[in-house]
């Protein structure tokens, strides 16, 4: 049962993320389009929160999944540091 919790936590969490990174390069396709065509009408400041609260998510994610790792590694009786990856 914790083994499906945690897989489904890691799946949310990867929606997430990639989610995330889709609508950052969105905006900044819809920022490059409407940026040049708007000239001093463009909303930077806006587009620049967005992109700065999309960041935040990401930076959410990596912090989560890494969190999450430490506690499923743990859970299975290794420590985080020790395990290579190969």
């Amino acid at each position: 049962m914790v083994q499906q919790t945690e897989s489904e936590a890691r799946k949310a969490l990867n929606r997430l993320r990639r989610s995330a990174e889709k609508a950052q390069r969105e905006l900044e396709s819809l920022d490059g389009a409407l940026r040049h065509a708007e000239g001093t009408d463009f909303p930077a400041e806006t587009y620049d929160q967005v992109a700065d609260a999309l960041k935040h998510i990401l930076d959410f994610t990596e912090e989560e999944g890494a969190r999450l790792q430490e506690k499923i590694l743990h859970a299975g009786g290794l420590e985080p540091g020790r395990v290579r990856r190969g």
